[in-house]
């Protein structure tokens, strides 16, 4: 088991009201006397300190998420607590006033905040200005009026800003204290809890155990002593399966080429995800404490969806990146072989449905590697009707598709592979010819996220094996002492012959590497890269978009990565697989290993120019009567 050591990163706050004695060395908690109980004002109160939450990191260790402490500036209530309202409200509109000249902040309590808390919280400090910026900060520690305090508090924070903000998520603070009379086992500040992504998945594993703080008050009223009885024990830290330098890398190139997409690298030999960036993004700090409404509103009214987790929350129809799949179905189950031809016509009717190709001269007679390479569409029309739905359809789902690959975030996409049961709920009818035709093009009701086209290559990959999709390798506590981990597990194992592997490897190689191949644009300087384009209309008639996929495997004779990129085109803007999905690849994996060449002080790899050609890309429409238009993926 790996141990991901960890330096000490959390300061305890200081309870900034009294400072009394804390622990005593023997390592036993005195019990405070007298009590509440056994007198009218003389009481002590045994209130709860919040926790700092542990770290989430990426698979090396770089921090993604950390509590830090904040500094809030707080009015300290004289006791004994028995002011008229009128002189509760005077003595906090004095300091509020004093407060706002010396940090140079516009500073407001309502008269109804105050008095309720004075009354119910009174023991307590009331915050006036919270979260000081270091210049506020400064100015308070030279001069801070005798009635304030400063109170540190956690607040989570996410040093890479954007980066990973869809599966780290956020948090946020729990609901208002009570305004109810304080009792023990209060919090003396608001916890924060998870409220999306990882945070909240694993909110009960990044909380820690709360301390302890005793405040006793004399038979008069006055404070007698305060004092940390026991100190708050930090949460575990979350170690994932992500690598910060592919996922800044991946944010980048998503940023820099696209206005929409998503961008999945995994390991194909254990299911580790160590790529899932989608964009656009969203900076998880805007949401800590508390979002603003305006920022808020700016998300949620984008256009563009930042708050959406395009890569394992959305699913798209997949296009001729399916045809991997139809093939791979075909040769395992026997109905086609490696040496079959079919041919490669203009068009072919299935019923009184015409379906064309976007080749406008016939290809002649192809094997499955041509045909796959070529991106033929009448072929795998005939291909797919030979195989039949049966085969693709349970091969599909054996390769992870139209499930949830089961990572641990919430709201995943079970993405769809419509069968005759769903085509009889959603249809009212079973699977017609003309149906397997689309289906073996990628149209038709088929949807797939991007995390499960990288699952689904993974197994074409490493020849067989569907790994679990692991996003989080283990938890730790403070002390480096693993909590839990989530080892490498098989879900399912495809029997894949020899030649079907080396079949399936040289016909993706040639979508990059032949003269007739669609993805020349993720070509990498001496490495094979092996992959298949597709393009898809996608999204309600009158707002049709492009779905341009390019997904894969590299090295594809000892493949390290799998990968997934997903470009959203733009509504009537001309968009392919080929010449917009691809790229995002190469762009991204000749940084990766000039990164790497670069440490081995090799020299940089330079960028390939594309291949031209004279061909459009393909779009392929989708739903259930939709008709293919002229396609090259």
């Amino acid at each position: 088991m790996k141990f991901f050591r960890f330096a000490a990163v959390f300061l305890f706050p200081t309870i900034l009201m009294a400072r009394e004695t804390m622990i005593d060395n023997t390592g036993v908690v005195e019990n405070p006397k007298p009590t509440w109980e056994t007198q009218n004002k003389a009481r002590t109160f045994s209130l709860l300190i919040p926790a700092p939450r542990g770290q989430i990191t990426d698979r090396n260790g770089e921090p993604l998420a950390q509590s830090r402490v904040s500094y809030n500036l707080a009015i300290n209530f004289p006791t004994p607590l028995d002011w008229p309202d009128s002189k509760i409200i005077s003595f906090a509109r004095q300091q509020t006033a004093l407060a706002s000249t010396l940090i140079n902040r516009d500073i407001r309590l309502s008269d109804a905040a105050v008095l309720n808390h004075y009354k119910n919280r009174g023991v307590l400090p009331l915050d006036m200005a919270t979260d000081l910026q270091p210049r506020e900060l400064s100015a308070v520690q030279r001069s801070m009026p005798p009635d304030q305090v400063l109170r540190q508090t956690y607040v989570r924070f996410y040093p890479n800003g954007p980066l990973a903000g869809h599966i780290i998520g956020y948090t946020g603070f729990e609901a208002p204290l009570s305004a109810r009379p304080i009792e023990n086992n209060d919090l003396i500040f608001p916890e924060s809890e998870g409220r999306e992504g990882l945070e909240l998945v694993f909110d009960r594993e990044l909380r820690g155990q709360p301390g302890l703080l005793q405040i006793t008050f004399g038979s008069d009223g006055k404070k007698v002593s305060e004092r940390v009885a026991r100190q708050p024990v930090p949460g575990y830290n979350l170690i994932t399966t992500l690598d910060f330098t592919l996922q800044q890398e991946a944010e980048k190139v998503l940023s820099k080429n696209t206005n929409r997409g998503a961008l999945v690298v995994m390991d194909p030999n254990n299911g580790e995800i160590l790529t899932m960036a989608s964009y656009p993004s969203f900076n998880p700090n805007d949401f800590v404490p508390t979002v603003r409404q305006d920022v808020f509103a700016r998300y949620s009214k984008d256009p563009s969806d930042p708050l959406v987790p395009r890569a394992f929350r959305s699913a798209y129809p997949p296009g001729s990146t399916f045809k991997t799949f139809v093939g791979f179905a075909g040769l395992e189950s026997g109905r086609i072989n490696t040496k079959e031809t079919f041919p490669c016509p203009t068009s072919f009717t299935v019923g009184d449905h015409t379906f064309r190709n976007w080749k406008k001269v016939d290809a002649g007679r192809l094997t499955f590697k041509q045909a796959l390479t070529q991106s033929c569409n009448t072929w795998f029309y005939q291909a797919g009707l030979k195989i039949g739905p049966t085969p693709i359809i349970d091969y599909s789902k054996r390769l992870g598709l139209g499930r949830r690959t089961g990572i641990p975030l919430r709201s995943e996409s079970s993405g769809n592979i419509p069968d005759d049961d769903y085509m009889l709920r959603v249809h009212k009818r079973t699977l017609k010819g003309g149906d397997v035709a689309n289906l073996s093009i990628g149209q038709g009701d088929i949807l797939i996220s991007p995390l499960q086209m990288a699952q689904a290559m993974s197994v074409i990959a490493n020849g067989g094996f569907l790994h679990q999709a692991r996003l989080v390798l283990q938890v730790q506590s403070i002390d480096n002492k693993v909590v839990a981990a989530y080892p490498d597990r098989i879900r399912d194992q495809i029997p894949v012959a020899p030649e079907v592997r080396d079949e399936l490897r040289k016909a993706l190689v040639g979508v990059t590497s032949d003269g007739l191949g669609t993805a020349h644009q993720a070509a990498v300087k001496g490495i094979e890269v092996a992959g298949k384009t597709g393009t898809a209309q996608w999204g309600p008639t009158d707002r049709q978009r492009i779905a341009a996929w390019f997904a894969g495997f590299l090295p594809a004779d000892n493949p390290k990565y799998s990968f997934a990129a997903l470009y959203e085109g733009e509504p009537g803007v001309k968009t392919g697989g080929g010449s917009h999905a691809a790229p995002l690849v190469g762009k991204l994996f000749r940084e990766i290993y000039k990164t790497s060449a670069s440490k081995k002080s090799v020299p940089a790899l330079p960028d390939p120019q594309p291949t031209p050609t004279s061909e459009s890309e393909p779009v392929i429409p989708v739903g259930p009567d939709a008709l293919p238009v002229d396609e090259s993926n």
